[in-house]
């Protein structure tokens, strides 16, 4: 006999939905792809089982802390990119003062959660990174300069540097060149998004590259952080001590990414585009996964 479920239900079951997609799930998932090599590396080796999830766990309540936090300042302008409208403040699923007392919870979590379970560097360096993402990027720079996404995504490189801290309760030269790494990975990988949804940007008045730049102009700046990102991809191997897998995997990554950025720059359509985006998302996942896998070899595990 077909059942249907009570008023009340569905609305708890869209409610939680809501608020999980206040904290960006997609968003957090790759900044913990990048931290949990990076601990791997830091080890030389498998760290223990509980100081990943530990620290995978806190990071994940200031990531997700921050992107509601950008949420709340933003949804003005996400209910008029077509992109965004179905978020959940932009949809009126949830209420803005709920929304900011349900993020700044996250974060005073995360930080207290950090410090007891993994270590107090460590929840510095998160709570710092939302604080970054909200005044810096969100607040500043999103609505007033076309730099706004290669300084903002500072905050996004942030998660090696926790991943590594993690460990060793400390920072050295290998995560610094790591956070270069994802400082230099977020401008190609945003802009080649923010082509696809130039018009929406321009209908915000946010001025992302495309929008105040040509797209050729867009496509060659995309080029050229592409190369520096495959430079310093290549520096980590000396820097951090890496084999052969990872720096093998280093040079075919970049040559791809490489490659997709030259079709763009011969044909800057959206459609070309959303491949860099594409490859963008799986470029740093084959590279970090390479890196552990690299790590681990070499540990004998």
């Amino acid at each position: 006999m077909l059942t249907v479920p009570q008023p009340s239900v569905r609305t708890l079951r869209s409610q939680i939905g809501a608020y999980v997609a206040l904290t960006k799930p997609r968003i957090i998932e790759l900044l913990l792809v990048t931290t949990v090599p990076t601990m791997i590396v830091a080890e030389r080796g498998m760290p223990s089982l509980w100081l990943i999830v530990a620290t995978v766990l806190g990071g994940t309540f200031a990531a997700g802390g921050a992107n509601a936090i950008n949420m709340y300042v933003d949804r003005d302008i996400d209910k008029v990119m077509s992109r965004t409208q179905n978020r959940p403040l932009a949809a009126g699923t949830i209420e803005p003062r709920a929304a900011l007392a349900f993020a700044i919870g996250l974060e005073v979590v995360a930080f207290a959660f950090l410090w007891a379970t993994v270590n107090l560097l460590s929840a510095v360096l998160a709570v710092a990174a939302c604080l970054f993402y909200v005044f810096v990027y969100t607040l500043w720079l999103k609505r007033s300069s076309k730099s706004n996404i290669v300084i903002g995504g500072a905050a996004g490189a942030v998660p090696v540097l926790i991943g590594w801290s993690a460990v060793t309760n400390t920072l050295d030269w290998a995560p610094v060149v790591l956070f270069a790494v994802i400082f230099y990975w977020t401008p190609p990988h945003f802009w080649a998004l923010a082509i696809r949804y130039r018009d929406d940007y321009a209908r915000a008045e946010v001025p992302m590259l495309p929008v105040v730049a040509s797209l050729r102009t867009t496509a060659v700046r995309i080029l050229l952080y592409t190369l520096l990102l495959w430079a310093l991809t290549l520096l980590f191997a000396p820097v951090a001590g890496m084999g052969d897998l990872y720096v093998g995997a280093a040079l075919v990554l970049g040559a791809v990414f490489t490659w997709y950025a030259v079709r763009l720059m011969r044909d800057s359509t959206p459609k070309h585009a959303m491949r860099v985006f594409s490859w963008s998302i799986s470029y740093i996942t084959l590279l970090f996964g390479a890196m552990a896998v690299d790590q681990l070899i070499r540990s004998g595990l």
